[in-house]
């Protein structure tokens, strides 16, 4: 295996890198990258040319005449999930299996499944990875004394990086292998066919899919790794999240693409609404308001996008799936707060019950039990098949922004967003807790485009006369800067950390051109500041 560079193992992880990093499991990577390794640059030059000739041209994405063909054949259909998917009604999300207290808690909770983030809740530290793809190896093979097989817990969700990442710690023929590549790679080799065997698997989800050619690759890939293990075809299942504003014009043609292996389709909010910024930010119809105040999916383009979703999927009897409640539950259940939080909670969720969602995500565990009642109560079943939205969405449904204006408290409350968690990236975290929520990479990415949207358009506060600048956000920076520092008792190495995630967070904002991933930018551009914290 000339052809590969391997880093040393995160230290204090040699045992755990060894079993994972056989040479059988270093060829089956170095052949995994070798088959699509181009495609992969293919996918993200795509992205590329989308991106420019939509800036050229100053159009707006469509349903494309091109694939029509395969909107209007009725007779298509993805194939059946296994029996212990037929229920997603509640999984736990943000679990990063490096975490190891929090991933043993959940296999032991009585969710539907368990969201193993490598992703948006994750930081792809070597030792992250290394430790957490170990973890779900342990659980699938049973070798953690006290929890259940795996045939009994929850289903494992494996979330691997999104196309945008890469694994700086593996080289084959020369360059950085991708990141998804890598994670599910691993995963497959070691779990794939004892999670088959026992029928709880192998199940993915799909992050940050902009495409159907996207799909088509990713379809591509699972069929190979099947042929490669020996595993039957369509044993590989996975849920795409559509993430992209471009994606939910192109939800049908991703579904057939992976109709031999779709889980179905999922619809979040941040990600999602972050989007049309990446996109579309310079642009000043598509301005996004303080979404602490004027952004939820009841408003028109998400409530749409939810609509769609639920109807596509289900008229080709694939499940879908909404986003996760990311609020945190207080300790005290007799307080005002834990019966404000869990009124909050209750009231969202069941609105996306009634559009017809066959399940969604919490962070906290403590939610999962009440909102697995509120699925009992309100539906019959273990899906919603049944239910297919009479509605007609249209591209203007899903372009048309909400109406609202921009607020102090917004501005403040998205720089805090953007500033701690360039903090918790730093040193070696996905998520962070912040005002009685779980806080990850989608939530900084909504929070550090809208900043960066106000900049570029000169927006009037709605509370009083001033234009938000970048001289105001530099201020502003600072002020809640201090802040932080004044809340808790920080190091000195804590308040030098912090610092150069508030340097950071407004060297994002203030770029001329919008940094399309906030942990791209972090993960390629700033590599070496992780070994410094």
């Amino acid at each position: 295996m000339d052809n590969v560079e391997l880093s040393d193992p995160p230290c204090g992880l040699e045992k755990e890198f060894n079993a994972l990093l056989t040479p059988d499991a270093i060829r089956f990577l170095a052949q995994l990258t070798s088959a699509f390794s181009i495609d992969v640059d293919k996918i993200l030059w795509h992205r590329t040319a989308r991106k420019v000739e939509l800036d050229l041209t100053n159009n707006r994405p469509d349903f494309s005449p091109d694939t029509a063909h395969i909107r209007n054949d009725t007779s298509w259909r993805v194939a059946a999930v296994p029996r212990r998917l037929q229920n997603r009604h509640v999984d736990i999300g943000d679990t990063p299996p490096y975490q190891t207290e929090r991933f043993h808690r959940a296999l032991m909770s009585s969710a539907q499944g368990i969201q193993v983030d490598f992703d948006d809740g994750n930081c792809p530290t070597f030792y992250n990875q290394i430790k957490g793809i170990f973890n779900v190896y342990q659980v699938v093979h049973g070798k953690i004394p006290g929890l259940p097989p795996v045939s009994e817990a929850p289903v494992l969700m494996m979330r691997p990086r999104a196309w945008n990442m890469v694994e700086h710690n593996m080289l084959v023929n020369g360059r950085e292998i991708p990141g998804p590549l890598f994670d599910y790679g691993l995963l497959m080799y070691h779990t794939g066919r004892r999670l088959y065997k026992s029928e709880s698997g192998p199940f993915f989800y799909l992050s940050k899919v902009e495409s159907f050619l996207e799909a088509k690759l990713w379809n591509q890939i699972f069929v190979w790794t099947e042929e490669k293990l020996g595993l039957p075809l369509g044993s590989i299942k996975a849920t795409v999240l559509i993430e992209n504003v471009l994606a939910s014009f192109e939800m049908e043609e991703i579904l057939y693409e992976l109709k031999d292996h779709s889980a179905g389709l999922n619809c979040g909010i941040w990600d999602y609404s972050a989007s049309f910024v990446n996109k579309f930010g310079h642009r000043p119809e598509f301005l996004l308001p303080d979404r602490s105040k004027y952004v939820n999916m009841e408003k028109h383009f998400l409530k749409s996008y939810m609509d769609l979703l639920v109807q596509t999927c289900h008229r080709r009897e694939a499940l879908a799936t909404g986003g996760m409640a990311a609020h945190l539950l207080p300790k005290d259940k007799e307080s005002a707060e834990y019966q404000s939080v869990t009124a909050a909670v209750t009231r969202l969720k069941l609105f996306e019950i009634n559009a017809g969602v066959d399940g969604f995500m919490v962070y906290d565990i403590d939610l999962v039990a009440p909102m697995q009642r509120l699925f009992q109560e309100h539906t019959s079943g273990p899906n919603q098949l049944h239910v297919i939205p009479s509605v007609k969405i249209s591209q203007s449904d899903l372009l048309i922004m909400p109406a609202g204006g921009v607020t102090l408290f917004g501005l403040k409350y998205n720089i805090a967003v953007g500033i701690l968690f360039i903090d918790a990236w730093l040193k070696g975290e996905g998520h962070f807790f912040y005002c009685g929520k779980v806080e990850d990479s989608a939530t900084a990415e909504i929070s550090r485009s809208q900043v960066w949207q106000w900049i570029r358009h000169q927006v009037k506060f709605e509370d009083d006369d001033r234009v938000v600048t970048r001289g105001l956000v530099h201020a502003l920076v600072q002020q809640v800067e201090c802040q932080l520092v004044e809340e808790s008792q920080l190091s000195d190495l804590q308040k030098r950390r912090l610092h150069t995630a508030a340097e950071l967070f407004l060297e994002i904002v203030l770029k001329r051109d919008f940094p399309e991933f906030i942990t791209t930018y972090l993960n390629l551009d700033h590599t070496f500041l992780s070994n410094k914290f």
